[in-house]
């Protein structure tokens, strides 16, 4: 999965890859012919007296590492940038994956979850991708080249190498593999964390509410333990590979002290041979102990690597038309045919054979007991979720078959959770019509009962709102999410329980200009108050997903049990008559 992942995300960047590796490659050879050059100095300068062998030899010294300081800088730049554009990158696709989601595959995933892996995920993998291009890179170079240079200076001592390098192989392989579970465990105990710390901040105000702060500090410091324990398990991991690492490094340097000593002493080698090749085994074994530090985050990276795939690798249940309608009569109306919906692995449909049609210039209103899938209904007509069985049609076409783009236009939502995005009062109004005047947002203001209240804010239309509108009340909320809607003006209007927090006198007023602002356009509304919806052109009754009773307040009062039920639970025999 990290292989691929990164196959798909680093192709644009071949040019300064490949610059990067000719970098590295010049730093590291520059790196290794060093020791070479001071073995020359001690051999030929040191022990002859000369002087000037000294200061030339030491003088190349000088130029090759400059060489090598210039080649790292580069390598190290382009290594970073790169890096970071991948993460930017990966974190693009996968951001504009989860925009073509429909309600299902977020709820599948849970938005906790999705925020870990589009920030703590990629996070992981572009350190990797960090790591690799300034140290793995240089690593393999750095070792064989080391092996070939020792080879070079002594053979026989050279055989040492047959034994350290594979034991310090095997000893950190067999730690890295236990580190991978381990990691993995981590990453979904960090999305509980997520998960719970989400929920209490969300929900802070029933928390308080009900006092329930003790017992939410224990909920999190369980999530909180969690994660520590696993992290500590790992830490453990990452704590014994450096000593065992050095061991075998500090083992290694006296068993070539040792045996390079009694090389010298029988005349087999000389002093500055010895001292390059200790240097060569030191940078042989730095290259193995870069390595290391590499398979310590390939196991997280390669976690993390999954969960983005699984991600990227999820295709919505709303699918994008393949040759999409781009045009529509512009009429507004709105047919449903035999329609059901079912959730994944549920048990029974939410919505079963449902007939319904709104036309232009009429008000229809669905009514129903908590559960009958009202909001079900609604979320199938902007294509929230699809059908999955009948037809949902708007003039005349599948809204299956219709652009995206169009859909959006033709249909204005108001869901029954209003959500305001923080910025500013304008900026919300806008975002369904970039474009739309200040005396187009004062009038879905007005419209909409928030003309008052939002000319008292600080600052009128550039009055700034929070992220969710929390500095707002939950009614002002409502009325503005109204007046997004009508600035867009599209031809049907969908109002999903979005007068509940509103009181009578302001919901009749708000029906009152509705009524005149949507005239000639298609209106569905769901709503639980009877007040709201008694003067609908129609009215659809739902009751565990099936329509059992359709037609105005009167007739469906004298016909309809279900419906009559709805409304004396709410009014008197007299109120409902009237």
């Amino acid at each position: 999965m990290l292989i691929r992942l990164l196959r798909s995300h680093l192709g644009p960047y071949k040019r300064p890859i490949g610059l990067l590796v000719v970098l590295q490659l010049v730093s590291t050879i520059a790196a290794l012919f060093l020791p070479t050059l001071n073995a020359d100095i001690i051999d030929n300068g040191v022990v002859k007296g000369d002087s000037g062998y000294i200061l030339g030899m030491g003088g190349t010294m000088i130029a090759v590492t400059l060489a090598q300081v210039v080649c790292s800088i580069g390598a190290v730049y382009f290594g970073a940038r790169t890096a970071m554009s991948v993460g930017r990158d990966i974190r693009k696709s996968v951001f504009d994956k989860v925009q073509s989601f429909s309600a299902r595959e977020v709820g599948q995933f849970g938005a906790p979850s999705l925020i870990t892996r589009t920030t703590n995920d990629v996070q992981q993998v572009q350190m990797l991708v960090l790591m690799t291009f300034t140290l793995m890179v240089s690593a393999p170079i750095m070792c064989f080249g080391g092996i070939i240079m020792a080879l070079g200076q002594d053979v026989p001592l050279s055989s040492l190498l047959l034994a350290v390098v594979p034991v310090l192989g095997i000893a950190v392989s067999l730690i890295v593999r236990r580190m991978r579970p381990l990691f993995r465990t981590m990453q979904k105990r960090v999305d509980t964390v997520n998960r719970v710390l989400r929920e209490q901040i969300t929900g802070i105000r029933v928390i308080r509410a009900f006092v329930k702060d003790g017992y939410e500090q224990q909920r999190f410091g369980v999530a909180n333990d969690e994660v520590t324990a696993v992290s500590l398990a790992t830490g453990r991991l990452m704590a014994l590979m450096f000593p065992t690492v050095m061991a075998i490094v500090n083992t290694s340097s006296v068993a070539v002290l040792w045996f390079g000593a009694h090389r010298i002493d029988s005349g087999g080698m000389q002093v500055g041979a010895l001292t390059a090749f200790l240097s060569y085994l030191m940078q042989i074994l730095m290259s193995v102990m870069m390595a290391t530090f590499m398979f310590m985050m390939v196991p997280r990276a390669e976690v993390c690597a999954e969960r983005i795939e699984e991600v990227l690798g999820t295709e919505s249940s709303v699918v994008h038309p393949v040759a999409p309608v781009t045009s529509l009569r512009r009429h507004g109306e709105l047919e449903l045919f035999d329609v059901d919906f079912a959730y994944p692995g549920a048990e029974a449909a939410v919505l079963r054979g449902i007939d319904l049609v709104a036309r232009p210039g009429e008000t229809t209103a669905v009514i129903g007991s908590t559960g009958s899938g009202k909001s079900t209904l609604l979320g199938l007509i902007p294509r929230l979720y699809d059908a999955t069985g009948g037809q949902v049609l708007i003039d005349g076409e599948d809204v299956a078959t219709i652009d995206p783009a169009l859909l959006s236009e033709t249909v204005g939502l108001v869901p029954q959770k209003p959500y305001l995005f923080s910025g500013t009062v304008a900026s919300n109004l806008r975002y369904g019509k970039p474009d739309a005047t200040d005396e187009e947002l004062w009038h879905a203001l007005e419209v909409a009962q928030a003309k008052d209240f939002v000319e008292k804010l600080d600052g009128g239309l550039d009055a700034p709102i929070a992220q969710g509108g929390s500095n707002v009340s939950g009614g002002q909320r409502q009325r503005l999410a109204i007046a997004r809607v009508l600035v867009r003006r599209p031809e049907i209007y969908l109002f999903d329980d979005s007068f509940s927090a509103l009181d009578y006198a302001t919901d009749a007023a708000l029906r009152r200009a509705l009524s005149q602002e949507t005239a000639d356009a298609t209106v569905v509304i769901v709503a639980q108050r009877v007040s709201t919806i008694r003067e609908a052109d129609r009215i659809v009754v739902l009751d565990e997903g099936r329509v059992v009773g359709t037609g105005t307040h009167a007739e469906l009062m004298a016909d309809d049990k279900t419906y009559r039920e709805i409304v004396l639970s709410q009014l008197t025999e007299e109120e409902a008559a009237a």
